[in-house]
């Protein structure tokens, strides 16, 4: 029985709320880190669009791609309850939805201002059409070029607030772009039957094993190398230093138990500690930008 509560539920679920919470708390941790670092007064009006905006976006390209990949998710174990393949929502009503969502983005995008509304409409296209529906069936690069979308909140988030040292902003997008392949392919390798099954070629799928983990491994130091050097360009000082350093050394630590004793469990751990990872340097980012 289909009731007002179970729908909610399942539209909510649609829109893969664990991916868009991260993606929100990027664009706010940058726009916090902006308006401390520079003492700039932002209206309330601007943090709700900002929110909205960004909250919007992204769980439109998670719906839309959820349409996009609803036969493969179908054969898939790990998604083949998702609400569009286990029939609790039509693809139709799920498009709709989706494109709804990523209409109310853009909308309030335009409002933040011009290259907040431009970054909205390349980040969803990037997700939606170059990743979902082009590469990710076609290439083992799908998850790099894809992987732009994923800094577009951050850069959003900052370029809201102000457009001094916008630098900042980029460093903090490229961030997320440099954890993309980490966090992803390590999933992928947990789950890797599961991609191999729906024909997608996913890097742990048309790769060995051993060359997997070394470019996990690889991928995860360039990711921690990349995090300290707001701090060597003057951008960011110490408590962020010491926060990237910690959680870094962390993330090499797990990457390298990978490399050396490839195994599910391990590669699970690696994706479980990658997103507290993200969280983690863009809280320093924000306390460190209060105490500046």
């Amino acid at each position: 029985m289909k009731t007002v509560g179970n729908q909610v539920k399942n539209y909510y679920e649609l829109t893969k709320p664990k991916i868009w919470y991260l993606l929100v708390f990027t664009a706010i941790g940058a726009a916090v880190s902006a308006t401390w670092l520079f003492d700039v007064q932002v209206s309330w009006l601007t943090w709700a669009l900002l929110f909205f905006a960004i909250a919007a976006g992204s769980a439109a390209a998670d719906t839309l791609t959820g349409y996009n990949d609803r036969d493969i998710d179908a054969i898939m174990e790990r998604t083949k309850g998702r609400p569009i393949p286990s029939g609790r929502i039509s693809p139709r009503n799920a498009l709709v939805f989706g494109l709804i969502l990523a209409g109310v983005s853009l909308v309030c995008s335009w409002f933040i201002n011009i290259w907040a509304f431009g970054l909205m409409a390349f980040g969803l296209f990037d997700n939606i059409i170059v990743y979902s529906k082009w590469l990710k069936r076609t290439s083992q690069s799908n998850i790099i070029l894809g992987g732009f979308s994923g800094g577009a909140p951050a850069l959003i988030g900052y370029i809201a607030i102000t457009f001094q040292h916008v630098e900042i902003g980029i460093a903090m997008a490229g961030l997320v772009f440099f954890w993309i392949p980490t966090h992803i392919w390590s999933l992928a390798l947990h789950v890797k039957e599961d991609y191999k099954k729906a024909n997608v070629p996913m890097l742990p799928v048309v790769s060995s094993e051993s060359k997997s983990v070394r470019i996990i491994a690889l991928t995860t130091l360039m990711m921690v190398v990349f995090s300290v050097l707001p701090f060597f360009f003057n951008l960011f000082g110490l408590i962020y230093l010491l926060t990237a350093t910690v959680f870094g050394i962390v993330m090499i630590i797990l990457s390298v138990w990978l490399l050396l004793k490839p195994s599910e469990k391990t590669s699970w751990l690696v994706f479980k500690f990658s997103s507290p990872y993200l969280a983690a340097l863009f809280i320093a980012f924000m306390v460190d930008a209060f105490f500046h």
